[in-house]
């Protein structure tokens, strides 16, 4: 396997996203467990509350919902950095190029050649294996190369601001809150322990509508554009959350990021021939229900147990295809309606301005039918250890 990306260097970027365990199962069978457990936060419990800190919903997680494995709070460029440093020791260090920019391919019965470029457009290497694997994002040249004139990701007039900084722990110190409803929404969790005891590296992400999506967004999607205080801080006052200053812990974070929540329509197959499509470029989702990288992880495995078992690879990228794209599909799908977070959404509609009793605004079964039908459609559904 030989991997090949178009920064010039890899950095942490981003912030902090949430790891399922079918996800972190796989993980784990690649002997990675203990290396995540030193990078990130074991998620605890995860509570859906209206804009003012009423409860809606409470639920354990990973272990303590009963699985095998955690649920992993961790920031996105130490995961990335978990699973290069163990690709670079299995594959060897030049397995990973860096500063390559795919410009061109074409595909023979043999295979597939590759043809990669630099920033300044100089020719830089080309390749040559038996299949190639497109995992470059919302924005992928693989995917606008099979995908004539499918056109940019859909808006859907919301954006999303994240952040990160040292904060005191709240909760359990491994709480994750997600506040809010069909106006505005802020998701706050701890993705690393502190430079002291009781202090935790947090995340926080804010999303609010700022347009109808009937246009195109402001500003092009891209995880590393700084926020502005003037566009957030409106949208922060809203919140009221009795177990953590939301208001100063985003004032106090230095730096920020802004991104319009977009996605794209399923396509009706991913594979052509020798070429096939992994993660945010086969199935952009919106940040839902932690599973974007949840998801391109179990794309990842399937192909590799495919590509394994197959007597030819087109064979393996048929199976992988037939197996993988129906369920991200439905996914896609769910998530832009809500996915889990239907449940506060379907309270705010009910009762904008708080509640006294939750059972009758929308009694638990409903409540229970929003959340755990979303997570059988994800694919990390299993019964659950009563809290006590």
């Amino acid at each position: 396997c030989e991997i090949y990306e178009q920064a010039d260097a890899i950095g942490e970027l981003g912030v902090g996203i949430n790891t399922l365990p079918h996800a972190i199962k796989e993980l784990k069978k690649l002997g990675l467990l203990e290396r995540l457990d030193a990078a990130a936060i074991r998620t605890y419990e995860l509570i859906y509350t209206n804009r003012l800190g009423q409860e809606i919903w409470r639920e354990p997680r990973g272990i303590e919902a009963g699985f095998d494995v955690p649920q992993f709070s961790i920031h996105r460029g130490r995961l990335q950095g978990v699973i290069r440093a163990a690709a670079t020791e299995r594959l060897g260090e030049g397995a990973i190029r860096t500063g390559c920019r795919l410009n061109a391919f074409a595909q023979d019965e043999g295979g597939v050649t590759a043809w990669f470029f630099d920033r300044n457009g100089s020719h830089v290497v080309t390749a040559r294996g038996d299949i190639l694997i497109g995992a470059d994002g919302i924005h992928s040249t693989v995917r606008g190369k099979l995908v004539r004139d499918e056109g940019p990701p859909c808006w859907n007039g919301l954006m999303l601001w994240r952040g990160a900084t040292e904060w005191p722990a709240f909760l359990t110190g491994r709480s994750m809150i997600v506040a809010g409803g069909l106006s505005a929404k802020m998701v706050v969790y701890p993705i690393a322990e502190g430079w002291r005891p009781g202090i935790k590296l947090t995340n926080w992400a804010v999303v609010a509508r700022i347009g109808d999506g009937a246009s195109p967004p402001p500003r092009k999607e891209d995880w590393s554009r700084p926020g502005r205080r003037e566009d957030l801080m409106p949208h922060v006052v809203r919140f009221s959350i009795p177990h953590l200053n939301v208001q100063k812990l985003i004032e106090a974070t230095p730096e920020f990021w802004e991104y319009p929540m977009c996605d794209r329509d399923p396509l009706p197959r991913w594979s052509h021939g020798r070429v096939t499509l992994l993660g945010d470029a086969a199935h952009p989702m919106y940040p839902v229900g932690s599973n974007g990288a949840s998801q391109a992880i179990l794309d990842a495995r399937c192909l590799a147990d495919e590509l394994a078992r197959a007597e030819h690879p087109m064979a393996a990228l048929h199976a992988y295809e037939a197996e993988r794209l129906p369920k991200t599909a439905e996914i896609v799908r769910s998530n832009r309606k809500g996915g889990p977070e239907g449940v506060i959404d379907a309270v705010e509609e009910r009762a904008p301005n708080g509640f006294d009793d939750i059972e009758k605004v929308l009694p638990y079964a409903e409540r229970e039918a929003i959340v755990r039908g979303y997570a059988q459609k994800a694919g990390f559904a299993q019964e659950q250890v009563k809290a006590a």
